[in-house]
């Protein structure tokens, strides 16, 4: 076989590389600077990082031991993970200047098993947003057609690994903020349960709903990174003290048998046609694959977007509360008093949507307003959990769309209830702390262009080897995976 070029390496997955490098038919250093042309060539059109060290990444590579679960893979990070010594701006201009003086407990997992953290992407400012618009810092486009959307919050992170800037990224998921981002990007994107993946390290959106995830290029690559970043952490008191499974492993178990739900609830009027007919075809290849498809019901559902816009936004106004231009990041100049310079520092350093989202917490838990909005919030999120529960006594997984739409034109979605309304598939594994997943199923033709499809897997808690199976089940019995986007 002969062996890549530099020019070759890029399109490579984590698997593919990991053999190539554990072979010494490459060696790391030549990864990164491969991975830095790649780059360098493209991402000027995608805008896919807000910032890159390539010359510590080369010096870490070099140094790397290829036989490590994850050695010499260099892994692009969403910049709301700290990683010691680089920026960390969660894509708002209240954090400008600030590089993180640690690493996040994930990014300490990847670096034991060998990886190589190298670049921070573009995401909605603190996570908020569906589309990556609501960066205060650029703009990041589709890789599938420019005129459109990544999707979000982690859009840097699923457009670098579609135009193949990346060959994992690590994302956070609040309430599809991996899933919907990697269906729209047509690649893999997973959400661990609630405490799978320790938050230390992660800044805080939604304390009770953010999780560290994978997005990758295949099923099999998202398996080797949750290898490496599960499992218990002291610093983190939501971290659940489990068994983690090897991930990898699991994943060539049959299928056969496996009863998968499908929930009535999320096959819903204003669901694209396009992507109705893909996941319709999905169904029909997981069944010819021998697993038995029910119809399920989670009634609690059509109350899961105004459930999470209440209780993230209430824990967001809590946890934005930190950013007050006295210990770092942003400080409004020459300020008449504290009260000034509070008041003056957030107004410059938050954008709308964040300023919009702290009101509207703000609101929910005033006095008067906390029993009427939050409490019966958290009330309906606890009906929406046994929903969940009381299926998975009867199914092992669940199978709906990700997004019942494709990626949208940039500008498209103005209005934020609009916007809201695109996850509305993947906020109640959230709110419920289970696991999912999203794989490629197919395409949309939409003005003469092939916009991807997602998949959406759903897990209990703790069940994420599951999903993987499945997901990887379907993915080696179709070809959607290897379709890679027109950018070169």
């Amino acid at each position: 076989m002969t062996p890549p070029t530099r020019n070759d390496l890029p399109a490579l997955n984590v698997a593919d590389l990991q053999s190539l490098l554990r072979r010494r038919e490459i060696s790391p250093g030549e990864v990164i600077r491969a991975l830095r042309e790649r780059i360098e060539a493209i991402d000027p059109n995608v805008g896919a990082y807000l910032s890159l060290d390539f010359d510590t990444a080369e010096r870490e590579a070099e140094h790397s031991n290829v036989e490590l679960p994850l050695g010499g893979i260099p892994i692009a990070i969403k910049d709301i993970i700290n990683v010691n010594g680089q920026p960390c701006t969660c894509g708002s201009k209240i954090l400008k200047g600030y590089h993180a003086p640690y690493d996040a407990t994930a990014i300490q997992k990847l670096r034991a098993a060998g990886a190589v953290p190298f670049g921070k992407t573009n995401l909605d400012e603190f996570a908020m947003g569906s589309s990556t618009e609501n960066s205060a810092l650029k703009s990041t486009r589709n890789p599938w057609h420019l005129s459109r959307v990544p999707g979000g919050s982690s859009g840097g992170s699923a457009a670098a690994i579609a135009a193949d800037e990346a060959f994992a990224a690590l994302g956070s998921d609040t309430g599809g903020s991996i899933r919907q981002p990697a269906a729209f990007c047509g690649v893999v994107g997973i959400k661990p349960t609630y405490g799978r993946v320790s938050r230390f390290g992660l800044v805080a959106f939604a304390s009770s709903l953010d999780q560290i995830g994978p997005v990758t290029k295949t099923v099999r690559d998202s398996a080797l990174i949750m290898n490496a970043i599960a499992g218990h952490d002291p610093h983190d008191s939501t971290s659940l003290n489990e068994p983690v499974p090897d991930y990898v492993a699991g994943l060539e178990k049959d299928v056969r048998g496996l009863r998968l739900g499908l929930p009535k609830e999320y096959m819903i009027e204003g669901t694209d046609p396009q992507v109705r007919t893909a996941i319709d075809a999905a169904i029909k290849q997981l069944n010819s694959l021998g697993a038995e498809i029910v119809e399920v019901s989670l009634p609690t559902t059509e109350y899961a977007v105004a459930v999470y816009y209440i209780i993230a936004t209430a824990e967001a106004s809590a946890n934005l509360a930190r950013f007050d231009g006295v210990r770092y990041g942003h400080r409004a100049h020459n300020p008449k008093d504290v009260l000034d310079l509070y008041g003056r520092t957030r107004e410059e350093g938050f954008g709308p949507e964040v300023k919009r989202r702290i009101i509207l917490g703000t609101y929910v838990l005033s006095s008067g307003y906390y029993d009427a909005y939050y409490l019966r919030a958290q009330k309906v999120r606890e009906l929406i959990r046994r929903d969940f529960a009381g299926v998975f006594e009867k199914v092992d997984a669940l199978i709906s769309p990700t997004s019942p739409i494709t990626a949208f034109k940039v500008g498209e979605r103005a209005d934020p209830l609009q916007m809201y309304l695109a996850d509305i598939f993947t906020i109640a594994a959230n709110l419920a702390g289970i696991c999912g997943i999203s794989v490629p199923c197919g395409f949309a033709e939409v003005d003469g262009h092939r916009l991807p499809i997602g998949l959406q897997l759903l897990g209990k808690a703790l069940d994420e080897a599951r999903i993987l199976q499945i997901a990887y089940a379907y993915e080696q019995s179709t070809n959607w995976h290897k379709a890679r986007p027109p950018i070169r």
